[in-house]
């Protein structure tokens, strides 16, 4: 059985028991500049479905993905390949506050559009050769309230966090060697969810 948290204050919680950290910041920002920052990246953000490679098969996704950055960075994930767009002054406005609160810096944003909770993302990691080696991971939740769960990939615990809207999740160190994460169907939920993550690309 999953583990729940619950956490709602500026001040970090690691949610991860052992082997590494991913610390809930709860909710970082007013509801109203939460649902103005919603509303532009729907519109604004040059949105496109992916086509992944799953089991040699290439599958064109539900969700909607949006690759943005320093420079035309390359990212592989999936067998897809993306050149990162110019940052917006949406997101240029959205990294620096949350650089603020946690600390980290970052170069690119790779942006997640779920529509409903028909949507969602499997098992997996952020290890790609591209991102910084244990770098920090920082994901901004905006729109509906979706769980996030983790997997030890040693002992199998869960753990589940509820991403509410306008709330910051940080993982870096050794989580990804160690945790898969996904995003679960959750039928309930009839409205969008924009999920930001915050990475460092190196060259």
């Amino acid at each position: 059985m999953a583990h729940r948290f619950e956490q709602q204050t500026m001040l970090p919680c690691n949610i991860l028991p052992y082997d590494g950290s991913a610390d809930y910041y709860g909710v970082i920002m007013s509801v109203g500049e939460a649902d103005h920052f919603l509303k532009v990246l729907l519109m604004d953000i040059a949105w496109h479905h992916d086509e992944v490679l799953i089991f040699g098969k290439k599958i064109t996704t539900k969700r909607k993905t949006a690759w943005y950055g320093d420079g035309s960075f390359s990212y592989t994930y999936s067998g897809v390949t993306k050149t990162a767009l110019p940052w917006t002054k949406t997101l240029l406005s959205i990294k620096e506050k949350l650089e603020g609160v946690c600390g980290e810096s970052y170069n690119a944003c790779l942006l997640n559009l779920y529509h409903n909770g028909n949507e969602g993302m499997g098992w997996h990691n952020d290890g790609e050769k591209d991102l910084k080696k244990n770098g920090a991971i920082a994901s901004l939740s905006l729109g509906a309230e979706r769980a996030f769960l983790l997997k030890h990939k040693g002992t199998k615990e869960k753990v589940s966090q509820v991403l509410s809207h306008g709330s910051l999740l940080v993982m870096k160190g050794v989580t990804q060697n160690h945790w898969l994460h996904c995003l679960p169907l959750s039928k309930g939920v009839h409205s969008p969810r924009v999920n930001l993550t915050f990475r460092t690309i190196v060259s």
